[in-house]
């Protein structure tokens, strides 16, 4: 799925239009915070992201995602009528994986749409993370414990990560909150109570590697 972020409704659909015609499953938005309320339920493989919005500009919601656990690894794509080589690095340092210069052509787009998919398919890691009893497969996002197969939701498999990738760190309610379901997301901490639940029961006697740590949030331990 790709989404195309854009406050002009014609090259908002012509992008959708182009994309769909080319094989692909796209998506559009006509500014920023729509796409960030869409993010909490689902997550695009890459986003082709204008920058002069209102409200909230790209290079801000490019931070934003960029700052967040859950979609930093997101490919964006920046779109902007700025063509000046300051413009472009000023894109590129801030994590943009490529930038298109307005006006585009569609077969533009579509091509570096490809190669951007391909370079990133290229870095993400091959290789499995193993904590204890709990091994995950970040690349074919399945998740093994104590020799078994585990089918976990995408909040579940995020938070498992986030705590894989940190052993013995300890991430209070609010902290997993906005990595996972963002800074925005208008939620109680129980929230993350339910889904550690869940979570812990899903991956068996693993489960217990999850500890809680009282008055301040959860860890991944090596043992149960």
């Amino acid at each position: 799925m790709i989404w195309c972020v854009d406050d002009d409704n014609t090259i908002r659909e012509i992008e959708v239009y182009t994309l769909e015609s080319m094989g692909f499953t796209a998506c559009g938005f006509a500014d920023g915070l729509s796409m960030l309320e869409a993010l909490k339920s689902e997550k695009p493989d890459l986003i082709i992201l204008d920058i002069m919005m209102p409200e909230i500009d790209g290079l801000q919601i490019l931070s934003k995602l960029r700052s967040e656990a859950a979609y930093k690894d997101i490919p964006v794509i920046m779109a902007t009528a700025k063509g000046t080589e300051m413009d472009k690095i000023g894109g590129l340092n801030s994590g943009a994986d490529d930038y298109l210069v307005k006006p585009f052509g569609v077969m533009e787009m579509v091509a570096r749409v490809k190669a951007v998919l391909r370079r990133t398919a290229k870095q993400e890691t091959t290789n499995d993370i193993t904590v204890g009893n709990i091994t995950l497969k970040e690349a074919e996002h399945k998740v093994v414990a104590d020799g078994e197969s585990v089918e976990l939701t995408y909040k579940e498999f995020e938070i498992l990560k986030l705590f894989m990738h940190n052993p013995n760190m300890v991430f209070s309610r609010d902290k997993l909150m906005n990595e996972i379901w963002g800074m925005d997301y208008i939620g109680e901490t129980r929230t993350v109570d339910m889904h550690i639940k869940t979570l812990r029961h899903k991956l068996r006697n693993a489960g217990g590697q999850i500890k809680t740590v009282i008055g301040v949030g959860y860890r991944l331990e090596k043992e149960v």
